[in-house]
């Protein structure tokens, strides 16, 4: 009895045995049609798809180098914390919060929105279904609009140009605002911005991408989480605070110590808040990025409405004033130092002693003088030690002067002798001549 239960079992293996096997080699005999390979690139694509929506669903971006964290990741804020970014109850005030404190409540010279005004906000962003819609319908209530070109706003555009590694940014994507307002990168011509300040032009696509912003904002449909949206904008004022140092250092003058320029604002349409950010070394050295909450208001309530939708225009007309300064002195700076590696001959050339450079580009405008153009490099570090003459000259007198230029001699250079002692040889020579 039991070994007939054994031979039915090992029957009902082998027949099942088969029919897998009979199925792969079904498979493997698939025949190489025009239809076949269709289907076959259609399921690819599909998986490549669900692998994509997978990734975006867990926050992540993938690129070549690894895998980078981004602001809806759950790992974002531990990362931000380990690259210096502090939020708001572990940043300090700025030294300067009581000037952004009365510039933040500033009256303005225009009229005030009515009542009924303010009703019909409460009602569309109450009404307001998603983040989208928040953006769209509050954006024209609270900011103001600037007229004129060169100065404009800018919505969910991620900073593509922005340089990757550069402390506060390490393992993050790359910064991604719902909001920024600054300058058009061609209001800073004939200055090349992008070569000289880092992460100063936003999107490396685009030839008109915004350049060193002061004020970025981030929204969130209505009830959403807006420690995400606190979390975002201390990400957002780093990387404008970063780039605004890289240029002040540029130009060789920085903010003082804790000084304040830039801002941040968050809102779900019925919340608004404000912060201040700078950047400053704490006691170990590192630097860490301060976002310093200053104002905060309920826009449901009238009064409030109207405090916040002041302050706001405020600090736009603030970061709006800081951009155009901050263009100008780049550029001021920048042409004073092309005068003066590229001087202007004016009459006779400048001396240039042979064998300085290897290479001189020389140049002619248009007036027919030639410009001559020195390589750029760093200056070398003074020596504590004074540097030692010669030995064919006197440490106790100057280097005499290797070439001049003879006046009214058409800039020729003149060879300065140096005196010579007479040998034996000369001496005997006059002896002979005497005889």
């Amino acid at each position: 009895m039991i070994s007939h239960r054994l031979t039915e079992e090992l029957v009902q293996k082998r027949q099942i045995g088969s029919e897998v096997n009979d199925n792969k080699h079904q498979l493997k005999r698939a025949r190489l049609t025009r239809e076949n390979l269709a289907l076959f690139n259609k399921m690819a694509k599909k998986k490549e798809a669900n692998k994509a929506s997978a990734s975006a669903s867990l926050g992540f971006t993938a690129t070549s180098s690894g895998t980078k964290t981004a602001s809806t990741s759950s790992g974002f804020a531990i990362q931000a914390e380990k690259n210096g970014i502090l939020d708001p109850l572990g940043s300090k005030p700025p030294t300067n919060l009581e000037d952004i404190q009365k510039r933040y409540a500033r009256s303005r010279g225009t009229a005030s929105p009515t009542e009924s005004a303010h009703q019909d906000y409460v009602y569309i962003a109450g009404a307001a279904d998603n983040e989208a819609t928040m953006v769209v319908e509050v954006n024209p209530r609270l900011l103001k609009s600037y007229e004129g070109r060169g100065y404009r706003k800018t919505f969910n555009q991620q900073f593509t140009g922005f340089p990757k590694g550069v402390g506060f940014n390490n393992g993050l994507s790359a910064p991604q605002p719902d909001f920024v307002e600054g300058l058009d990168m061609r209001e800073y011509d004939p200055f090349p911005v992008d070569q000289y300040v880092s992460g100063a032009v936003l999107c490396n696509d685009s030839r008109r991408s915004l350049t060193l912003p002061h004020l970025a904002g981030e929204w969130k449909g209505r009830g959403k989480d807006m420690e995400e949206a606190g979390l975002q904008s201390s990400y957002d004022g780093a990387a404008l605070v970063y780039a605004r140092n890289q240029a002040l250092s540029y130009i060789g003058k920085p903010d003082p110590p804790g000084h304040a320029e830039v801002t941040t604002f968050t809102t779900d349409g019925t919340n608004l808040n404000f912060f201040a950010h700078y950047a400053a070394p704490s006691e170990d050295g590192t630097l860490k990025y301060h976002q310093y909450p200053y104002a905060s208001v309920n826009l449901k309530k009238y009064q409030e409405f109207k405090e916040g939708r002041r302050g706001l225009r405020n600090e736009q007309d603030h970061a709006r004033e800081k951009s155009y300064a901050l263009r100008d002195q780049l550029k001021e700076h920048w042409k004073q130092r092309r005068g003066d590696l590229n001087p202007i001959a004016k009459g006779a050339p400048p001396p240039i002693p042979d064998g300085t450079f290897e290479e001189t580009n020389v140049d002619e405008d248009k007036t027919g003088h030639e410009v001559v153009e020195q390589p750029c490099q760093p200056t070398p570090a003074a020596s504590s030690q004074p540097r030692m003459a010669t030995s064919s000259v006197s440490s106790s007198k100057p280097f005499p002067p290797t070439s001049d230029y003879a006046p009214g001699k058409g800039g020729q250079k003149r060879k300065a002798s140096l005196p010579s002692a007479s040998s034996p040889e000369s001496s005997r020579r006059k002896n002979r001549e005497k005889i």
